[in-house]
């Protein structure tokens, strides 16, 4: 009697079936991503080098954040961090006195609302310091979203500046040095919306325990 041959499985299917499913798992699957801060460092201070120049009151900015995320400002007033930026253009474009390193008066600043300069606030852009204190126990979304809201304020003023000098605003100006770092030119109109604005961020110690 014949040996009958067992029925062959077609493994063709089953592959397919497999990769199909790869696929999906692929695109469908989430990855949490780490929300990060691009910050540069202050450099170490030499041995010997000369201290700090004092600073007046009126040109910091002091924000404090306590661990229920209520954000307080100047010592004085809540703040949602909806209306955070607005507050945060008064005091950087206020430009209520002489700048730093032999600079007059700021002759491109706009000053507070309706034009009015405070001269309770902020001499000039590159005296303007932005002091920022968190607690132990604040949220670290709270903390990256108020250095967003801060970004975003200082990107705002170097747009109005590039769009006056440039007739193009200061990302476009960002984007134009990445496609072409060799461009001097650009480099150097980049250096100078800068300076026109500098972010000057202090962040203190938190608070808590």
């Amino acid at each position: 009697m014949a040996k009958r041959s067992a029925p062959e499985i077609n493994a063709g299917s089953m592959a397919d079936i497999a990769f199909l499913l790869l696929i999906f798992f692929l695109v469908a699957t989430t990855m949490d991503i780490d929300t990060v801060i691009s910050r540069k460092l202050p450099q170490k201070q030499e041995p010997g080098s000369p201290p700090p120049p004092e600073v007046k009151e009126k040109n910091i900015f002091e924000i404090n954040i306590n661990r229920n995320n209520q954000m307080l400002v100047e010592k004085r007033e809540y703040v949602v961090l909806e209306n955070l930026k607005d507050k945060v253009l008064e005091f950087l474009d206020n430009g209520g006195g002489l700048g730093s390193n032999e600079v007059g008066n700021c002759t491109y600043c706009k000053g507070g609302p309706d034009g009015v300069v405070d001269p309770t606030s902020s001499d000039h852009p590159n005296k303007a310091i932005i002091s920022l204190r968190t607690d132990r126990g604040t949220s670290y979304e709270m903390f990256v979203a108020v250095h967003d809201v801060l970004g975003q304020a200082y990107i705002e003023l170097r747009n109005r500046e590039a769009m006056r000098l440039y007739g193009v605003t200061f990302d476009d100006l960002l984007d134009q040095k990445f496609n072409d770092k060799e461009n001097v030119e650009l480099e150097e109109k980049i250096k100078k919306i800068k300076d026109l604005f500098p972010e000057i961020i202090s962040e203190v110690e938190p608070s808590g325990n």
